[in-house]
């Protein structure tokens, strides 16, 4: 798991959802066997969570721009 965790400190989201869809092509594919498809289904469980938790960052970090320059936190 460490392994997949410093993988993933380095890969952009756009790149961490192209692994996304090349596991979910991988784990539909009738070749893959059961135990590999438990591992798929991990790593790509892992990378949801690391998609999330760097979209709730970028998220937070956001600002809007007021009338009179200033900036506050962006609010829906």
């Amino acid at each position: 798991m460490a392994e997949v965790t410093e993988q993933q400190d380095e890969l952009s989201v756009e790149t961490a959802f192209q692994e996304l869809d090349r596991l979910a092509d991988r784990l539909e594919d009738q070749e893959t066997s059961l135990e590999e498809s438990f591992a798929l289904y991990k790593k790509g469980m892992e990378l949801l969570k690391y998609c999330s938790e760097k979209l709730d960052t970028v998220e937070k970090k956001m600002l809007q721009i007021n009338e009179d320059g200033t900036f506050s936190e962006f609010s829906k």
